[in-house]
């Protein structure tokens, strides 16, 4: 067992751990392996890292995109009325039913407390402002792509974590020596199970 680390990613030819199989030594020359936990974990989170967030990244983008730039809305042509206004109900179709009235009751008022102005303005209590609805949206995308990031990197943290510790454990009780192309696949595989969290619910949210 060499104390050598190898650094990251230091891929190689896996044919020579594949053909021929007989006869062959558990550590190949050209070959790469890591037998410390730590450094199993680490080059899994790397793979991870590059494999996992850019799916997370591009759907926060265009989540962003659609909050801050919503898509304008297309008038109605008149085909378009028409065809909303045919299946508008009309009266005495069954769709409206009258509210029977008793004789003699009146219908109570609720008296309006603002007076009006000489100019037809109001004259009492200001009409509160309305907040900016651009901000508002433009902060509103930008708290949505950071909760992807932040997802993003912690899902790849998490399981990375879990990942490499479990395959160091499996590789060092069975005694073998862990090539550097298994926390590749480690990583391509969770980033697999990761893209199945997308598609479709998160694809549907935005």
């Amino acid at each position: 067992m060499s104390d050598d680390v190898p650094s990251w990613p230091s891929l190689y030819n896996p044919l020579i751990e594949l053909f021929p199989l007989q006869h062959r030594d558990p550590i190949e020359p050209s070959g790469r392996y890591l037998h410390d936990p730590h450094d199993v974990f680490r080059f899994t989170l790397y793979w991870t890292l590059i494999l996992y967030t850019p799916a997370y990244a591009l759907c926060g983008a265009y989540a962003f995109l659609n909050l801050a730039f919503p898509p304008l809305r297309v008038p109605l042509t008149t085909a378009g009325k028409a065809k909303a206004k045919a299946k508008a109900p009309r009266p005495g179709s069954g769709s409206y039913r009258s509210v029977p009235s008793v004789p003699g009751e009146r219908i109570p008022l609720r008296r309006y407390s603002r007076q009006l102005g000489p100019g037809g303005g109001q004259s009492g209590g200001r009409t509160p402002a309305r907040p900016n609805e651009r901000r508002s949206r433009l902060t509103f995308a930008l708290l949505v792509l950071l909760v992807f990031a932040v997802f993003a990197v912690a899902g790849a943290l998490v399981g990375s974590a879990v990942v490499g510790y479990v395959l160091a454990g499996l590789f060092k009780a069975a005694e073998y020596n862990m090539s550097t192309w298994i926390p590749f696949i480690g990583g391509l595989l969770q980033t697999l199970v990761g893209f199945l969290g997308l598609w479709p619910t998160v694809i549907d949210f935005i």
